[in-house]
């Protein structure tokens, strides 16, 4: 919860939102405490969960065109065991970047990075339909990225925490 977290926690979460590459030092004097102190306090958000895990965001149009669509999925009532392997396969399908559960006429919503429409009618009818439980996918194609980011707003939290 960000009640446990101090105003300089947050900075040094947002700093690490924004560049998780920088170093002990690098961190330290961007939020105002020597070095010790901010790498204690690092290693504790660690611990506790608020830092799930590092990783560099690589530049898709490095590789390429790719189109990003949003595939609402409509579920028919799944058993525990049904539902554990949807999940599963859903986790080892790489071109699905998220999956949500949604409220209202669908189920799920993903959102699937894809090279052509053409390879997504494919993908759509040999896996998406063909997971356990998928009654009917309606999917949004999106024309253009205008806003990415991993970064949460932490300044919401901002007025909860303590000094």
């Amino acid at each position: 919860m960000t009640e446990d977290l101090s105003k300089v926690d947050l900075r040094i979460l947002d700093q690490l939102q924004r560049d998780c590459s920088l170093s002990s030092g690098e961190l330290s004097e961007r939020v105002g405490l020597s070095q010790s102190p901010c790498w204690r306090r690092l290693q504790r958000l660690k611990d506790e969960g608020y830092i799930r895990r590092q990783v560099a965001l690589v530049n898709p149009s490095k590789f390429g065109e790719f189109i990003y669509i949003f595939a609402y999925l409509r579920m028919v009532t799944l058993t525990d065991a049904q539902r554990e392997d949807f999940l599963r396969k859903v986790e080892l399908t790489p071109e699905i970047l998220e999956c949500h559960a949604i409220f209202g006429e669908m189920d799920i919503m993903m959102k699937i990075i894809v090279p052509s429409m053409d390879w997504y009618q494919n993908f759509m009818f040999k896996t998406l339909l063909k997971l356990p439980g998928v009654q009917n996918v309606q999917s949004t194609v999106t024309l253009t990225e205008l806003k990415s980011t991993t970064a949460i707003p932490l300044r919401l939290g901002m007025s909860r925490t303590a000094e």
